[in-house]
């Protein structure tokens, strides 16, 4: 019990770390630490079920659905994954998911044994973009205009995640399932044509 609780408080304080240090340094993408996981090349990412991905310049935009398109190269334990995305319309569904198993051919996998965090400014309660898909909504939802292009980011430092829009805190929640996996997007449906660049992610 005793080495349960110096491990949440190591968490604990990493992630107060993380939080107070500068915006202008969080949001730097010169460091060397950055590893970068899309930046118009879509080598080492593998889709599982329908749909699929158009890359066009350095962007990727969703079709079809419900799939996965997943970074299969690497797993990740503790990280900070950073990304920008955006919309054709408010009713656009979309997500990020994090820490599940590799999925094969089954993009359900990451939805059952991962954690998924939205993509949706019309969603709803635990739907709305920044929440914990079905697991804990948001505190405000800061996103854009229809076609501009937003930032979001994911702490995760153990079972704690941080989730930021556009530079602001909009989710704080502590999960329960594995705390190291896969990165990957979802393509929803034909009717939601989000798309992705500046994928990034680093170790902590």
């Amino acid at each position: 019990m005793l080495a349960r609780i110096r491990t949440s408080m190591r968490s604990l304080l990493s992630m107060l770390l993380l939080l107070a240090a500068p915006a202008c340094q969080s949001m730097n993408d010169s460091g060397s630490d950055w590893q970068v996981l899309f930046d118009g090349d879509p080598a080492g990412w593998a889709m599982a079920g329908p749909g699929g991905f158009h890359v066009d310049g350095d962007t990727m935009t969703a079709h079809g659905g419900m799939g996965l398109y997943w970074y299969t190269q690497q797993e990740f334990g503790d990280f900070h994954l950073k990304f920008q995305w955006k919309v054709a319309d408010k009713t656009n569904n979309s997500g990020v998911f994090v820490r599940f198993p590799n999925p094969g051919n089954d993009p359900w996998v990451a939805v059952n044994e991962g954690y998924e965090f939205q993509i949706c400014d019309t969603g709803g309660d635990v739907h709305n973009t920044g929440s914990a898909y079905s697991f804990q909504g948001v505190s405000h939802m800061p996103t854009k205009a229809v076609g501009e292009w937003n930032t979001y980011e994911i702490i995760a430092i153990g079972e704690s995640y941080t989730i930021k829009i556009n530079g602001e805190v909009v989710n704080e929640f502590t999960g329960e399932r594995g705390t190291t996996g896969y990165i990957g997007l979802q393509n929803h449906d034909d009717g939601s044509p989000v798309a992705f660049r500046k994928v990034k992610v680093r170790a902590l």
